[in-house]
């Protein structure tokens, strides 16, 4: 989770009912997905069958390939490249247009 409050502690402030924390959560936008359109993240990476505390073995296997993918990327870019594009991703966190 991304946010500066919890749900619950946002609906009790913007509407002073902390029962609203199912919209608040909603207008927080929360989700890796939301994550992943803001440039937050870079992949959503799946859990195991039944979620990682079930499965951790196959949620393991799912992070190390997806690591492996993105530094086998990374290791093609010469580091100012690299430095040069990580500054400009945190610099447009929380920007909107």
């Amino acid at each position: 989770m991304y946010s500066v409050i919890p749900p619950e502690g946002c609906a009790a402030i913007l509407w002073r009912d902390s029962s609203a924390n199912d919209r608040a959560a909603s207008a927080l936008k929360l989700t890796a997905q939301h994550a992943l359109e803001f440039g937050l993240i870079d992949e959503i990476v799946s859990e195991g069958v039944g979620g990682a505390h079930r499965n951790p073995q196959e949620t393991f296997e799912n992070v190390g390939n997806a690591l492996a993918r993105h530094l086998d990327g990374l290791k093609l870019q010469a580091p100012e490249q690299l430095r040069n594009e990580r500054y400009a991703k945190y610099r447009k966190m929380g920007v909107t247009e």
